[in-house]
């Protein structure tokens, strides 16, 4: 029963070494990733520790969500789709129109932003200011939403006049979800009235 009870313990040792073992392999293989992402845009090579932001690993599981205002396929964790059509849903009972504009965004979708970006002329110091740079967007976790309104354009200061910026900041955290750059926030990232990231629990665990 003790020679039972101790191979029970080491195969629990075992399966969780292996565990850490895989997770520190995804960890390094996503920084290598950004490190590549960086070194291909021209990004400085000490960005990664002087920046404000957090990184932002991808997550494990994206489930697909309805179409984005553009009629494109998004995709959000589990738990961030649940909230958010939750969310959707208590606005709409509220009159207030609430729809996706964009949401999971890959580190390879995020260079490429920034590459077309640094094609039509702009510098990175003004792409850097509205764009995280790749490994830093909240949109890799499959938890941040840009959102839009049907009185106003999409992703624009003036979101914040609107009935549904209102009715965000007074309900959106009682779903989970938090506005992530305020006007002059610490992050250095521009002021986004329409970009919320969901702080709730998902079940499934991110690759890093």
């Amino acid at each position: 029963m003790v020679l039972a009870a101790t191979s029970a313990c080491l195969q629990n040792t075992v399966e969780y070494v292996l565990w850490i073992a895989t997770a520190l392999t995804a960890s390094e293989l996503f920084l290598q990733q950004v490190r590549a992402a960086h070194a291909a845009l021209g990004i400085a090579s000490d960005y990664m520790q002087s920046c404000a932001l957090p990184l932002c690993p991808e997550p494990a599981q994206l489930v697909a969500t309805e179409l984005d205002y553009y009629q494109r396929p998004q995709q959000l964790t589990p738990a961030a789709l649940a909230a958010w059509h939750g969310m959707k849903q208590a606005a709409a009972r509220a009159g207030v129109t609430l729809f996706l504009i964009s949401a999971y965004r890959s580190v390879q979708c995020q260079s490429e932003l920034i590459a077309k970006k640094l094609q039509k002329g702009q510098t990175m110091q003004q792409i850097l200011s509205v764009n995280a740079a790749p490994g830093f967007s909240e949109h890799h976790t499959g938890r941040a939403l840009d959102m839009g309104t049907t009185d106003c354009p999409a992703l624009v200061e003036e979101f914040e006049n609107t009935n549904a910026f209102q009715w965000l900041e007074q309900n959106a955290m009682a779903f989970g979800f938090h506005l992530s750059y305020r006007r002059d926030n610490a992050m250095g990232i521009d002021y986004e009235p329409w970009h919320w990231c969901f702080q709730g629990q998902d079940q499934q665990s991110t690759q890093a």
